[in-house]
């Protein structure tokens, strides 16, 4: 549940960088996402048209500040995106390293304190720093989006033991792994350590065939969650039999 808002589908699903707008609305069809993430300039750069597929997609819009690199920047696109798209969903990015692409701490937090004041309901872009996410709850945010890895980069997962902190530290509050997911697996890696949920974008629209990309993820992430639900086994140091000594013949 992301702010009141209960959904079925735990896969969220970036629009750019798709080969064709056909492509991108089967996708979407396929992959069973329930949110979709955009910026301004896909929206600016689309036109009416791709605000056509948003509607029809019948899914829940997150405007993202993608390409801020102030919290001023954040906070104006932010504000733009309300008026724009109808919600106070917003994705806060704040990008502080042009390499990495990792985002502006000291800027991420104050431009979440601004925009919760104001009535936004933020979905920061973060690491998974806990100080940092302590100082992004404080400001107002009831959702964290810690990093797998570098967006774009589809290395997966580079800090698992970091993102396992996070998941035992704030428990309860919804948190999702987003950028730098490349493959299903890693997906339902992600899944399977608690997290409520995925956002991923290049690992779909830069794949070979998009669609069959974004049904795969789906899949991953429902049965990565299911797995996590359903408990999974402890990692043992020693073999343990499966089959039961007593009972066996005993043979002389």
């Amino acid at each position: 549940m992301f702010y009141g808002i209960d959904l079925t589908s735990r896969l969220m699903l970036g629009t750019a960088g798709y080969p064709s707008p056909a492509v991108l609305r089967a996708a979407i069809a396929a992959a069973g996402a329930e949110v979709i993430t955009v910026s301004l300039r896909r929206e600016g750069a689309g036109g009416g048209a791709f605000r056509d597929i948003l509607r029809e997609s019948g899914c829940r819009t997150l405007p993202n500040t993608a390409g801020c690199h102030t919290a001023r920047e954040a906070v104006t696109t932010a504000r733009m995106a309300r008026e724009l798209f109808g919600t106070s969903w917003i994705k806060l990015e704040v990008i502080g390293h042009a390499d990495t692409l990792q985002p502006d701490p000291f800027a991420l937090v104050e431009a979440a304190r601004i925009l919760c004041a104001e009535g936004f309901e933020v979905f920061p872009y973060t690491t998974e720093d806990l100080i940092l996410g302590e100082k992004l709850v404080e400001a107002g945010c009831r959702v964290l989006m810690p990093w797998g890895a570098p967006i774009g980069s589809g290395q997966g997962l580079q800090n698992r033991a970091g993102l396992r902190r996070m998941r035992g530290h704030f428990d309860g509050l919804p948190l999702v792994v987003d950028a730098g997911i490349g493959a299903p697996s890693q997906a339902a890696e992600a899944m399977e350590m608690g997290f409520d949920g995925v956002l991923l974008n290049t690992a779909v629209a830069a794949a070979r065939d998009p669609v069959g990309m974004a049904r795969a993820f789906g899949k991953a992430v429902a049965a990565g969650r299911a797995a996590h639900d359903a408990g999974l086994m402890p990692k043992r140091d020693m073999a343990v039999a499966s089959t039961p000594v007593f009972g066996m013949a005993a043979l002389s």
